[in-house]
């Protein structure tokens, strides 16, 4: 009677691919959070090393250089700009001047016909306050002597403005003389102050991108209520008064129809002037510089201040003296690319060794999947041949072959894509040696005994019979 005896389970491949793939991925995964690794950490360096706060001195917070200081913050945070603006408001544009002369504050906004204060460094020209000079009807004002006879209505909008046309006339201190020239009210208009009885003159002191915006002027001119004059001194009055500068009214600038000036017309004005601390870095007036001048069209009013800004004068000679950095930005002399971000290239390659090598340590100590070394198989090659004790069949030694043949196979595969190692290959070799010439005498032995040993049971395979 003869009996079948079950075959031992062929043991499961080795998963040599997964492992292989899954160090692939880690290898992978860790060069890319090593590049972003360092390039968040070096930007995120170059902000935290280098933001910067600047503090901006204004006056009234409906003026506009404070709203002009609010749209400025609002653009660089925008840009995420390295500079951010701490606004600090004043009563008035007088206190926040004094302010930053007590260096208190880095940046100001300042109207040539203030007190400059002597470390004041000019970032951009804002905005041009234009003088206008109005005579009533048709009448013409040949001269600026002519108005010490007058009685002069100053349109402006503080009482600086009465005090500057005071200081270019000439007017003495004198009660007589000063009554003649006072603020207009607020809002009075053109035709009531030039109105018969009324004064002899009108000095206005608009801002240009206003006075473009102005219908009014049309109107008035429709009525022939005015006449626009022009100041004939202006150049001596340039050279008498340091920070006035020669104006030009092109023709029909306040009026189309009728033109108004029918003719290009010279006269004076003020500036407008962003100022920054002489003690700012090139670096930090230089950015400044380009954030304004890169982004100017966010930074007009609704008025119109700030909607022609222009770059500082670079003259040595000027009335307020460029800061250096943004001299550089306007005279196109500021650091090329590579010199500019050099730093960022040291700071980088350094950071990248550090992390590198981090990952490095982690991927090798930690989570790689070590290849398994071959010694260790050898386990599976005895454990075959403990079973081939056992094996009373050659269906039996011929399973026990294929899984010896298939640990070879996987060693070769492992050594060849290295998840396995080849420490303790020699002893690998002498194991599978060893148990192959016992499978084969044992083989030899079930032949020979085959039909003589009733302890033997041969179990016919399919082929064999």
């Amino acid at each position: 009677m003869s009996a079948e005896v079950p075959t031992p389970p062929a043991a499961k491949p080795r998963s040599h691919s997964r492992v292989v793939k899954s160090n692939r991925r880690q290898v992978l995964l860790f060069a890319a959070l090593t590049v972003i690794l360092t390039v968040a950490t070096v930007w995120g360096s170059r902000i935290w090393l280098n933001s910067e706060t600047l503090t901006f001195a204004v006056g009234d917070a409906n003026g506009p250089e404070a709203r002009f200081a609010a749209k400025l913050a609002a653009m660089l945070k925008s840009t995420n700009s390295r500079l951010h603006l701490k606004i600090v408001h004043n009563p008035d544009n007088a206190k926040a001047l004094a302010q930053f002369d007590r260096k208190q504050a880095d940046l100001a906004v300042l109207r040539t016909d203030a007190r400059v204060p002597p470390r004041a460094r000019a970032i951009a020209i804002l905005e041009h306050d234009v003088l206008l000079l109005f005579g009533p009807g048709n009448r013409k004002i040949k001269s600026l002597t002519e108005l010490k006879k007058k009685k002069i209505a100053v349109v402006a909008d503080a009482d600086s403005g009465a005090a500057f046309i005071r200081r270019l006339l000439e007017v003495s201190d004198d009660p007589d003389a000063a009554s003649r020239l006072q603020l207009a009210p607020p809002n009075a208009s053109y035709d009531k102050l030039l109105a018969p009885g009324g004064y002899g003159a009108v000095i206005a002191i608009a801002p240009a991108s206003r006075m473009m915006r102005d219908k009014s002027f049309a109107q008035y001119a429709k009525r022939g209520g005015f006449t626009l004059n022009a100041i004939g001194e202006s150049k001596a009055l340039v050279r008498r008064n340091s920070g006035l500068t020669e104006e030009t009214l092109a023709a029909g600038v306040l009026s189309s129809s009728p033109t108004v000036p029918e003719e290009d017309l010279e006269t004076v004005g003020l500036q407008w002037l962003l100022v920054a601390q002489s003690r700012l870095s090139t670096a930090t007036t230089g950015n400044l510089a380009r954030a304004i001048y890169e982004n100017k069209a966010e930074l007009a009013l609704e008025n119109g201040f700030a909607s022609r800004i222009e770059p500082a004068s670079t003259d040595k000679d000027a009335f307020v003296v460029a800061h250096q950095g943004a001299a550089d930005y306007i005279n196109d002399d500021t650091k090329s690319f590579i010199d500019r971000y050099s730093d960022l290239a040291y700071l980088g390659a350094g950071v990248l060794s550090v992390i590198g090598s981090l990952f490095i340590a982690l991927y090798t100590k930690v989570t790689r999947i070590a290849p398994e070394k071959a010694s260790e198989l050898a386990t599976a090659i005895l454990d075959i041949g403990e079973r081939m004790e056992h094996a009373t069949s050659m269906e039996a030694l011929d399973a026990l072959q294929d899984e010896l043949e298939a640990i070879l196979r996987g060693v070769v595969i492992g050594l060849r894509d290295g998840t396995i190692s080849s420490d303790g290959l020699e002893t690998f070799k002498l194991g599978y040696q060893f148990v192959r010439d016992e499978l084969g005498m044992r083989r030899e032995s079930l032949r020979r005994h085959a039909g003589h040993d009733d302890n033997v049971v041969i179990v016919k395979t399919a082929q064999s019979a």
